[in-house]
């Protein structure tokens, strides 16, 4: 039988990527009836992609459960990938998707939460600690008699996104420099969005006579990427790739503050989110991998460092001008 999919947030890229994935992957494809992509923003570029890759795109419109809750039932959905928006109010607008998939009697619910979230101080790093909250929310359903929503739950805690790396993309080509508020000591394991995506596809295409695949129904679902890195080792990782030397620099809170904002298109919440994780990594907190569920779920290994540096080596690579300066400067 056919999935009905649901994926809200398509307008972001981890939204977009898994969709995608679905619609153009013939092994997950096949396994979906329709894909229904929900958004803050119908007429984004993404949202205009996927709705010419087959995807319905359907208006996100907070305000009210009970009409979010008809819109669900309206698009026949049986499966919903939840992934708070990028958007200052991330948590009232998810616990508004949570309490409409509810009333709408979704089964089938695989939530996008974050890695560290479980590790994050509310005074602290309160836009990674209210991922915990949102979960609560997520698994609580699978309690409630009155609602089959969350009688199929799967919640995927995903790593630090490798693409983040991006938003410094500007000091790789001008500098060789990779500036990171992270220390020097402590290390994180960087994940290639893609593979989360992997994941994710699989899990929502999956199958079992309970809804989702008994392989991942009622699964936490924890992703980092293979390595773990100081900043320096990413710094090497990036100059084995690119062939050139690349350094990391080791930049204040405050400074990297500034650099987002200068060089971000993002939400707020969602340059304090990336503050916040980089936090949790000069307090030690993200000095492990967790590859096992990846290796499991998909028979493959995630992408390694080196690997995502040559996928991306057009937007780290110096500038031919600036080597060319640092050669005459010598």
């Amino acid at each position: 039988m056919s999935r009905n999919l649901c994926i809200t947030a398509v307008d972001g890229h981890t939204g977009f990527t898994i969709a995608e994935l679905i619609l153009t992957n013939n092994d997950f494809k096949k396994e979906i009836g329709s894909v229904i992509g929900l958004t803050l923003h119908p007429h984004s570029e993404f949202a205009k992609e996927l709705a010419g890759l087959g995807a319905k795109i359907v208006p996100h419109k907070p305000g009210r459960v009970r009409d979010m809750a008809q819109t669900l039932k309206d698009s026949g959905a049986d499966t919903l990938c939840l992934i708070p928006p990028a958007h200052e109010h991330k948590y009232d607008l998810t616990t508004e998707l949570i309490e409409a998939a509810k009333k709408a009697n979704v089964p089938n619910v695989c939530f996008i939460s974050s890695a560290g979230c479980d590790l994050a101080e509310r005074n602290r790093q309160p836009r990674l600690r209210e991922f915990i909250d949102l979960e609560t929310r997520v698994l609580s359903c699978k309690g409630n008699s009155m609602t089959s929503t969350g009688h199929s739950p799967v919640v995927i805690r995903a790593g630090f996104y490798a693409e983040n790396l991006l938003l410094y993309s500007q000091q790789a080509q001008t500098e060789g420099m990779l500036p990171l508020p992270i220390g020097q000591d402590h290390k994180f394991a960087p994940i290639a969005l893609g593979d989360v995506s992997q994941v994710a596809a699989h899990v929502l295409t999956g199958k079992g006579k309970h809804g989702f695949s008994d392989q991942h129904r009622g699964q936490l679902i924890v992703l980092t990427g293979p390595m773990l890195a100081a900043g320096a080792e990413l710094a090497t990782a990036a100059s084995k790739a690119l062939e050139q030397e690349m350094k990391f620099e080791d930049i204040s809170e405050a400074e990297a503050k500034r650099v987002l904002h200068a060089q971000s298109k993002s939400d707020e919440s969602e340059l304090q989110y990336l503050i916040e994780y980089y936090s949790l990594v000069r307090e030690g907190k993200t000095n492990y991998i967790s590859t096992t569920a990846f290796h499991d779920i998909t028979g493959g290994h995630p992408q390694e460092p080196d690997e995502f540096f040559k996928v991306y080596a057009q937007k780290f690579k110096l500038k031919t001008g600036n080597k060319r300066r640092k050669t005459n400067g010598k």
